[in-house]
């Protein structure tokens, strides 16, 4: 498996335990010893890993999250890497940023942020035939 496979699938194992309400899934995502931090929409930086957890497990609390992600693009930077990606839920169409570093031989979250995407463009409407 290469790197860019590696963080893909962290941020795979990542939306899996958010869809799935799993908080130790969610727990094993996030890096354990490396400095973490979190941005969830409409809410304050949360810094430090407990601060970061406990809003994980406030918001699984919740129950399965119908979140899939979409367009996941690996940015590899030696032993950190970031993906951006899309955040789909029902309704609307979120912007993230997951940032990994390598820690015990894994690529694991330090850093999420999600917020409001931009409308996708408008679809251009076919050509019309010329008529002579």
């Amino acid at each position: 498996m290469t790197d860019e496979d590696e963080v893909l699938a962290a941020n795979a194992a990542f939306y899996a335990a958010f869809a799935d309400s799993d908080v130790k899934a969610m727990d094993s995502v996030w890096a354990h010893r490396a400095p973490v931090a979190c941005v969830h929409p409409g809410w304050e930086a949360l810094v430090g890993r407990d601060r970061v957890m406990e809003s994980w497990r406030r918001i699984l609390r919740g129950g399965a999250s119908p979140i899939s992600c979409g367009s996941a693009v690996a940015h590899l930077l030696g032993d950190a890497a970031f993906v951006t990606c899309l955040e789909r839920l029902p309704g609307t169409t979120l912007i993230a940023t997951n940032f990994f570093v390598r820690e015990d031989g894994r690529f694991r979250m330090v850093h999420h942020h999600a917020g409001p995407a931009a409308p996708p463009p408008p679809v251009p409407a076919p050509p019309r035939p010329q008529l002579n």
